[in-house]
């Protein structure tokens, strides 16, 4: 774990030589809480860069012992999630839990702190999480809005494969624009419809 930390940190420093904007990091102990040392090291050495909590903290044993910790160590601007579940959309309810948990962590402190939810986001799962999160405060949603196509491999060995041993050791993952850009104008709709804000307004 010792060489993993010192690996991170400097991968750290070289990036902030190339005036990247933040990272995302996540550390856990082997007791399934966020490792508050050693993720206190790595802000140290991030700052003054963006530091986002990746989905490590799916893997902890309780979310909102695990949201209290990440907010101690300050210097972290973002949770990214999934509340938990397989999915964003099928977590709701722990994602609802987390943003009036933060709300409440983060009401006198001097720096914010913003859930992300994240996995299983797309065109058709959007607008659940708009109408139970945006009242909460969400500013930001993740999705990798990828499909997957065929390689283009006339030959394939039966039976053999690189990976997942399925059609996708054949295949290529690729960010599918319109699919991102229809989850975007969804939410934008639904934003402008919700505070009647026109893009482009002043």
């Amino acid at each position: 774990m010792l060489l993993s930390l010192e690996v991170m940190l400097e991968d750290i420093r070289i990036f902030k030589e190339h005036d990247v904007r933040g990272v995302v990091v996540g550390v856990l102990d082997k007791d399934g809480k966020v490792d508050v040392e050693r993720m206190k090291l790595i802000v140290d050495e991030a700052l003054p860069l963006e530091v986002c909590f990746h989905r490590a903290f799916d893997m902890t044993r309780d979310p909102e012992e695990a949201l209290r910790d990440i907010e101690s160590i300050g210097g972290i601007s973002r949770i990214l999630t999934s509340g938990q579940g397989k999915t964003a959309p099928e977590a709701l309810a722990t994602l609802k839990s987390l943003f009036q948990a933060t709300k409440e962590l983060i009401k006198e402190k001097p720096w914010g702190l913003t859930i992300i939810p994240g996995s299983g986001i797309n065109p058709a799962t959007i607008t659940p999480i708009l109408d139970a999160l945006l009242p909460l405060g969400l500013q930001e949603i993740h999705l990798s809005g990828s499909r997957l196509i065929d390689g283009g491999m006339s030959f394939r060995r039966e039976g053999m494969g690189m990976g997942t041993g399925s059609v996708g050791d054949w295949g290529i993952w690729m960010v599918d624009g319109e699919k991102v850009s229809e989850v975007r104008e969804i939410a934008d709709k639904y934003y402008d419809s919700h505070h009647g804000y026109h893009h482009g307004d002043e």
